[in-house]
């Protein structure tokens, strides 16, 4: 009867040393590590002489979905991602384009000529929810630069036709 409860204590110790032990070497071994290395470098410097007037903040949800057949068409496999697209326009003037001539009389400077307001600049960004790989056709880094650079262009298409925002841009160049 004490040999039992010797064997049994033991057993019961063991399996608590050898959780122990499992927990330790389990954390040691999900330890994540993260390294980080970028390098900034200029491409290219210009002057530019422009006017932001408006400026308008644009968001989408754009959907992409690729299916792809083998097996003789036996097997099809898609892809789904869904982005939200949320966007920046910068409305305004390149004053490059502007005629500028001063009067010393008046001590005035005028400016005459003003071009028609143009979408001077664009800026994406993007968010990815739900990207969905399928069995036999999944997302590469190279798909997922490729749906970037459509996504960005999409949205370079869609938000000169508002043109709200360029008759809002000639309103207040006319108020000034």
């Amino acid at each position: 009867m004490d040999s039992i409860l010797e064997l049994f204590l033991g057993l019961i110790l063991g399996a608590i040393l050898m959780y122990w032990m499992y927990s330790l070497f389990r954390i040691k071994r999900s330890k994540e590590l993260t390294e980080h290395q970028s390098i900034i470098i200029l491409e290219k410097i210009k002057s530019v002489c422009k006017l932001i007037s408006v400026e308008g903040d644009f968001a989408e949800i754009y959907k992409y979905e690729n299916t792809r057949e083998h097996f003789m068409s036996l097997l099809s496999s898609k892809k789904k991602a869904l982005i939200v697209i949320n966007a920046k326009a910068l409305i305004g003037y390149d004053l490059k384009k502007v005629l500028m001539h001063a009067d010393t009389n008046k001590k005035k400077i005028i400016l005459s000529n003003f071009p028609q307001p143009e979408v001077l600049s664009i800026q994406p960004e993007l968010e990815f929810y739900d990207i969905k790989n399928g069995l036999f056709n999944s997302f590469t880094p190279k798909d997922l630069t490729a749906l970037n650079q459509e996504a960005k262009k999409h949205v370079m298409e869609k938000i000169p036709e508002v043109s709200a925002l360029k008759r809002y841009g000639r309103r207040r160049i006319a108020q000034a």
